[in-house]
């Protein structure tokens, strides 16, 4: 079928009949079971521990507290890890914390013959603490002085950084007369992933080596972060990844793996098996950061923006984690976006606080950003009169604009074509006359917002993958990845890739979707919707060669001359006159078994990714929203993308329908949340609101498809940005709908009633007992 074709998933059919194995069900019988006891304040430091009645649970082998884990702190980020010091990530944790951070900190962990027991004996362990106030808000983090959360950062500020390009003030621009100055704060909230499998490992010693079985997006990085916080040469540590049930970023992240491992260790190489309850996944994993923004532009009448400068301050919780890289990803949008006449200012901060830890999920800041920044868009176009469409179009980013801050650039771009086929799409203009000037309980209101997603994590850390192929005696070839299938679909389109290059049908490639750091080629792993461009390229440029090797071989076998064969759908062929010689099987027979010219046909490269490119796109959402009980109805949505030349366009659809689900949810319903003790409130399925399929509307995905130079098959990034514009294009909607312009999401009821009460758009009435109503 090849590159651009909607070939039917590599993996559907293990998937939906079952036979596909997930970490659990590879665990051995008889494997012992590990259960983390939790700490059950905020903050505060672990002086002692009464272990007398849960020792005495049957069952019970061992008990391990923060006292008797190596004095080792390690990083837990899914980053590509450099040699250079300036791209390692802050390693601030330990096995098991003694100074506690968050509620339900790691300070012990129980191991038994059964879940059972190990449960039962972790709900009996005594724990004396020294406590303190535990701060949930950054801003008043950074205030904190007498108890810092890390002793580095005496402020809890993590880090600061300043993006600037250009030279102004607001105080001389204010002056001028045709131009306006618009101010607003925005924020939004924690959210948690809530993939489908919670993380689960287990973990047993074969050989002398620690082996590590795991549900994770990142195996090879997984076994450095595991010889880091051990202190094992990473050769004595092996990984192996099955089936993964989800993960958007949660996955990204080595945070049981290493004391999994230990535990192995201690117990003479007996299998451990450590899975977290869905409770323990929303507070004792890690969540999206919740983000404050202060957004102030200078804007001309007819549009043209002239200077921005904002600030953003990024709750990161108790642990590092991926630390500033993410709320820095969000300062380089608000750089690269739009386009200044004289310039930008940005700060981002960094804030150590004791809620759950902020770390990866799907956008990386990007829609913490777009939410605040496509919101104050909308306000500008208010406050002159533009189109919010026309207003865009205007000031964003175009092709061959390259970062000042990165030097990325754009090489590609279908950004004014996405808005141009959305606006025809949605009816556009005349919807925006129809639902000017509405009253009434019932209102209805469209809007739109636009993002910029880069594709990889090229310069700011290191970028490489590998792949390998080998030759089969039938003539199929195997690929071998470090790259990981996490349930978007990976294997296919690499199947599609290898195929496509080489020159035989998808049928003759076989993919080896577990990976092995024994023997699976390096490959830091499935994040920043980077495996189609970087691993895309390891695949092309190890199948191309590959194929040299083929027709090499074939030349010599058949008599023919090198520069005159080919391969296609499978079969050597001349190109002129065009014919078949024969099926790569009878080669591939002789390549193995000839008594005079037996070679195993291999190849192997890697791609040393020195380059970056823009994906984009748009969401335009029309809703009809309930004044009086402040509820949203989305009546239709749009995503248009530019995510390059696609792969296979089903998946890709595919992906964006789940990414738009998502963005439903962050918009509208999703947010977990916390006492004044920094305790989850709602840490569950029933009350933490994540969208049914009774609150999603029909999805529609298009595409705008441009040829990327830079992507091996013109393609660019995709996993993540569909989940990007959908908040912030509900929430100007609801502008549009209403004229209350609501800063802090989600826009749930409770938000929009208290917006709608201030608004003057309901009123409140004192009911008997002084209640207000509505």
């Amino acid at each position: 079928m090849g590159i651009g074709q909607s070939l039917k998933r590599v993996d559907a059919y293990e998937k939906v009949t079952g036979r596909a194995k997930y970490t659990d069900d590879l665990a051995p019988a008889g494997a012992l079971v590990a259960k983390v006891v939790r700490s059950t304040i905020a903050n505060g430091r672990v002086l002692a521990f009464d272990l007398h009645k849960a020792s005495l649970i049957p069952g019970v082998v061992r008990i391990f507290t923060c006292f008797d884990v190596p004095d080792i702190p390690f990083p837990t980020a899914g980053h590509p890890w450099s040699t250079d010091p300036a791209h390692q990530d802050v390693a601030d944790r330990k096995l098991l914390n003694e100074r506690v951070r968050i509620y339900g900190d790691d300070i012990a962990v129980v191991v038994a013959d059964n879940a059972l027991a190990a449960e039962q004996a972790a709900g009996l362990i005594g724990v004396e603490y020294e406590t303190y106030p535990p701060c949930t808000d950054a801003e008043k983090a950074m205030q904190e002085g007498e108890h810092p959360l890390h002793e580095a950062c005496p402020d809890n500020l993590l880090k600061h950084t300043v993006s600037q390009a250009g030279s102004f003030s607001f105080d001389a621009l204010s002056k001028e007369k045709d131009l306006c100055v618009l101010q607003a704060n925005y924020t939004t909230q924690v959210v948690q992933h809530c993939h489908i499998e919670p993380p689960v490992s287990y973990a047993y010693m074969d050989s002398g080596r620690v082996v590590v079985v795991t549900s994770t997006q990142i195996p090879h990085i997984v076994r450095r972060v595991v010889g880091q916080a051990l202190g094992l040469p990473f050769g004595m540590v092996r990984v192996i990844k099955p089936y993964i049930g989800g993960g958007f970023g949660n996955k990204q992240e080595v945070l049981y793996e290493p004391l999994n491992a230990w535990l192995t260790t201690k117990l003479g190489g007996r299998a451990v098996k450590l899975e977290l309850s869905r409770e323990e996944t929303f507070f004792g994993t890690r969540v999206r950061h919740a983000m404050a923004f202060s957004i102030k532009s200078a804007i001309r009448s007819d549009g043209r923006l002239v200077a921005r400068e904002g600030w953003a301050r990024s709750n990161q919780g108790g642990y590092a984690s991926h630390g500033h890289s993410i709320v820095a990803n969000a300062a380089n949008a608000f750089r690269m976006l739009y386009q200044d006449e004289a310039g930008h200012h940005f700060d981002a901060y960094t804030v150590y606080t004791n809620l759950s830890s902020g770390g990866a999920m799907r956008g990386y800041g990007i829609p913490q950003i777009i939410f605040a920044l496509e919101s104050h868009m909308d306000d500008l176009a208010l406050a002159v009169g533009a189109d919010p469409i026309d207003l865009r179009m205007q000031n964003c980013m175009k092709e061959g604009y390259v970062d000042p801050g990165t030097g990325i650039t754009c090489h590609s771009s279908g950004l004014l074509e996405c808005l141009e086929k959305g606006r025809k799409a949605t009816d556009w203009d005349s919807k925006r006359r129809a639902y000017q000037n509405q009253d009434g309980p019932l209102r209805k209101g469209i809007g739109m917002a636009i993002f910029c997603y880069k594709t990889g994590v090229y310069p700011i850390s290191l970028e490489t993958a590998s792949a390998r192929l080998l030759l089969n005696q039938d003539g199929s070839v195997d690929l071998q990845l470090g790259a990981t299938e996490i349930g978007q679909g990976g294997d296919t389109v690499f199947t599609q890739m290898a195929a496509e290059t080489i020159g035989i049908p998808e049928s003759m490639v076989h993919i080896q979707s577990t990976q092995d750091t024994d023997t699976a080629p390096f490959d830091t792993g499935a994040y920043a919707s980077r495996q189609t461009y970087v691993t895309g390229m390891a695949i092309k440029q190890t199948a191309e060669q590959f194929r040299q090797k083929l027709l090499r071989y074939a030349a010599g076998y058949y008599k023919k001359e090198l520069e005159n064969l080919d391969i296609q759908e499978g079969f050597l062929v001349e190109k002129d006159p065009q014919k078949r010689i024969g099926p790569l099987s009878e080669m591939a027979m002789e390549a193995f078994y000839s008594l005079e010219n037996a070679q195993h046909i291999t190849a192997e490269t890697t791609h040393h990714c020195k380059e970056n490119t823009f994906s984009f796109g748009v969401c335009f959402a029309e809703i009809e929203v309930d004044i009086p009980v402040g509820k949203i109805r989305i009546v239709n949505l749009l995503n248009l993308h530019d995510s390059g030349i696609l792969i296979n366009p089903q998946l890709a659809e595919a992906q964006v329908h789940g990414g738009m689900s998502m963005g439903l949810g962050y918009g509208l319903t999703e947010q977990l949340l916390f006492g004044e003790d920094a305790r989850p409130l709602n840490g569950n399925l029933l009350d933490y609101k994540l969208p049914t399929s009774m609150d999603t509307p029909e999805l529609q995905a298009r595409f705008v498809e441009t040829d990327d130079p830079t992507g091996p098959y013109g393609n660019k990034s995709l996993g993540e940005p569909p989940c990007i514009p959908v908040a912030p294009a509900v929430r100007n909607a609801l502008l549009h709908a209403t004229g209350v312009g609501i800063n802090r999401l989600p826009l749930n009821p409770q938000n929009l009633v208290e917006h709608f009460l201030h608004a003057g758009l309901i009123e409140a009435k004192t009911v008997e007992g002084g209640r207000q109503d509505v």
